[in-house]
């Protein structure tokens, strides 16, 4: 009797365990099942550069390893060349929706990022890598109030914009009265130097240039392959002393951030965090890459003497003393602002 209770006993553990292991795979099952049909997020992306230029692609490359890091939850679609959003529009497109994020130049929205554009300032850059970091440092550390409608991923810049021209220009005389393409700060630049400035996006220049519509273009020697003008600009002076840079954007749609999960979130600002070192070295390849093809392509490029230099440099000081003294007056930072960034120039030089 003893062992049939035991027995039955046994019989009715076994069934208990079974039933057990039954409900718990059903229920992995099931969390498995929810896991699979969770919406992937899709996100578009519009990018201002061409889809040949190396910025376009490690803007390409950092949603790619987005997606990859979070197995496919977020899909990214990107837009390149102003497909999406034209460069002058791209902030506000990441406002109002039209794109999800977007990247492009502070300065093609000229009066708008007041305290982002002390970046910008004819400081003499030395290269890419450490204008990105200054610029990027800046706007974490600044957090300027004029970036609170969007959540700010990462901020990148272009190694130092030099002159680049239809005929040589070998002194502070050669500049005066030429119709140079500039944008944003490095328009004031031009106008300090005695040319007029014409304000135009990076995609306008090439057409500009070729017609005629300007004699030169204040830019990154980058943009002589990445933009093809070095087929239509004859000569590349290399003004170190007023070596400026442009600071662009990484920005997204708040609402669209806040709605992310956390987990997702972070997963976005590590690949962002690293993704600053990335565009940085993209941009010193690229003006290595512009330097040579410019001159494959049997232009000049002329380095001025260090007294001339000089006087270059002493032309453009009242440019980031009248940025100081115009951004004080509307109670910002201005001061504060360039002492900032000459403390990053100098910290990342090193």
């Amino acid at each position: 009797m003893d062992g049939h209770i035991s027995r039955e006993g046994g019989e009715t553990m076994k069934k208990n365990l079974l039933i057990i292991a039954l409900i718990g795979a059903a229920a992995l099952l099931l969390t498995m099942g929810c896991q699979k049909k969770e919406k992937t997020v899709e996100l578009t992306y519009s990018i201002f550069f061409p889809p040949t230029h190396s910025q376009c692609k490690a803007g390409i490359s950092w949603a790619e390893e987005i997606e990859k890091r979070t197995d496919g939850r977020i899909k990214i679609t990107t837009f390149p060349g102003g497909t999406l959003t034209k460069a002058n529009q791209c902030y506000d497109g990441v406002v109002k929706g039209i794109s999800d994020i977007g990247m492009s130049c502070f300065a093609y929205t000229r009066g708008r990022f007041q305290v982002m554009a002390a970046v910008d300032l004819p400081y003499g850059y030395p290269n890419g890598r450490v204008a990105t970091r200054v610029a990027n440092e800046f706007a974490k550390t600044m957090a300027p109030k004029e970036l609170d409608d969007v959540k700010v991923l990462y901020v990148h810049a272009h190694g130092p914009g030099l002159l680049s021209t239809k005929k040589p220009v070998r002194t502070l005389e050669d500049v005066k009265g030429m119709k140079i393409r500039s944008t944003g700060l490095s328009a004031k630049i031009v106008e300090a130097l005695g040319g007029a400035p014409v304000a135009m996006p990076q995609g306008d220049t090439y057409e500009a240039l070729q017609k005629g519509v300007v004699e030169g273009t204040f830019t990154p020697i980058e943009t002589l392959k990445g933009w093809r003008q070095a087929e239509v600009i004859k000569y590349t002076t290399k003004c170190t002393g007023v070596g400026y840079t442009t600071a662009m954007f990484v920005v997204m749609n708040l609402e669209k951030w806040n709605a992310l999960p956390k987990d997702l979130q972070k997963i976005i600002e590590e690949v962002s965090e690293e993704w600053v070192g990335v565009h940085g070295d993209a941009w010193d390849k690229s003006d290595d890459e512009g330097r040579a093809y410019t001159l494959s392509q049997g232009n000049e490029i002329i380095t001025l003497s260090e007294e001339e230099n000089k006087r270059w440099e002493e032309a453009v000081q009242p440019i980031i003393e009248d940025y100081i003294r115009t951004t004080e007056e509307k109670g910002l930072p201005g001061e504060k602002a360039v002492s900032m960034v000459k403390e990053l120039i100098s910290k990342y030089s090193k």
